[in-house]
């Protein structure tokens, strides 16, 4: 890719995220969280281990943020929630700092169903609310 289409597409990329509301930026960050473990995986099994700790630490802070914004109090399942954040970030850790591929595609299946889970919840609130 030429250095020119990469400024393009980052600054569609940029356009798209500032401009999207807040069930979008979450349904967006799920889909970078998946894309980061899954290409941390794929350099893994190359033994690519300096790309692999780039994806590992992007899908960490992709985590934290989803941490940071995450209503514990307001949220009856929030806590919960907040729980297995933290203990997936804990495992992108081991997965990093051991090199342990076991904990990135335990971190990819949940990552996954968590991702599968907001789509839906974003495309039902889009729905009930075109009814209401």
């Amino acid at each position: 890719m030429t250095a020119t289409v990469a400024a393009a597409r980052n600054a569609y990329t940029r356009g798209g995220v500032a401009t999207a509301a807040p069930p979008q930026l979450l349904v967006m960050l799920w889909d970078r969280i998946v894309l980061d473990v899954e290409r941390a995986l794929r350099a893994q099994l190359k033994a690519d281990w300096e790309e692999a700790h780039h994806q590992l630490l992007h899908a960490q802070a992709c985590y934290t943020e989803l941490l940071s914004s995450l209503d514990t109090e307001g949220w009856e399942a929030g806590p919960q929630l907040a729980s297995l954040y933290d203990y997936l970030n804990r495992r992108l850790v081991v997965a990093n700092v051991q090199r342990d591929q076991r904990a990135t595609k335990e971190v990819l299946a949940h990552s996954r169903a968590l991702r599968d889970t907001w789509h839906q919840a974003v495309i039902a609130a889009a729905q009930q609310a075109s009814l209401g």
